[in-house]
């Protein structure tokens, strides 16, 4: 194996360490946010720990396709010439930088940004989908494996997307934590919150070992 296929092997599976390890620690600082027995300031301080290690699995998840697609080129697992791999990492590069500067400015300073991000996450389940698709169709040249994995990585995009939508409440709830302290109707906020979303986030994870699983076994 040679040093550059070496390099691609490793920065693609670095995708579902990172992306599973993030997911485990945003798991674990948001059952400390939901318990009332922790302090508010130790609740919003298990917050702040949220955001930070979310930001693994969001960057895992943007780099997945640009990893992927240079390792199957590389592989001869899928014909395409030296520049769209280079445009795919631009690409991927460019909304990862956006992902950042959602989470370095906060507040109303990122809603641009949000707005820009939301609808890279449209396109690209959408462009996911019809390749995954078409490739179990015959209609594209590409290994069956690979056609599974797109598909599982629009899944796991449209999760993402069905998750901030159901986090939406929490930051009124959070806002009032920090405002007046913990309340009954606070605490049951959050906790409805964050128990929803553990349903989509464990989907998530079972997504993320199948599209891994697929990508070692090469079955088809």
């Amino acid at each position: 194996m040679d040093h550059i296929l070496a390099l691609l092997t490793l920065l693609h599976l670095l995708v579902p360490i990172y992306w599973l390890g993030g997911d485990l620690g945003t798991f674990l600082s948001g059952q400390v946010l939901k318990n009332p027995a922790y302090s508010p300031e130790e609740r919003l301080l298990a917050l702040k720990i949220l955001l930070n290690c979310d930001m693994g699995p969001r960057t895992a998840l943007i780099l997945a396709f640009p990893t992927g697609f240079a390792l199957a080129v590389a592989k001869g697992w899928l014909a395409a010439p030296g520049w769209a791999v280079a445009l795919i990492w631009l690409a991927g590069l460019a909304w990862l930088a956006i992902a950042w500067a959602i989470h370095l400015k906060h507040g109303p300073a990122a809603n641009p940004y949000r707005k820009v991000d939301t609808l890279i996450r449209q396109v690209a389940l959408a462009a996911l989908l019809a390749a995954g698709i078409a490739g179990l169709a015959g209609a594209l040249a590409l290994p069956k494996f690979l056609a599974i994995k797109l598909l599982l990585l629009a899944a796991g995009i449209a999760l993402g997307l069905l998750i901030r939508r159901q986090l939406a409440p929490l930051f009124p709830a959070v806002g009032a934590l920090r405002a007046h302290g913990a309340t009954e109707g606070t605490n049951a906020a959050i906790a409805g919150v964050l128990s929803r979303t553990t349903r989509s986030v464990m989907c998530i994870w079972a997504i993320v070992l199948l599209a891994s699983l697929a990508g070692i076994a090469t079955p088809l």
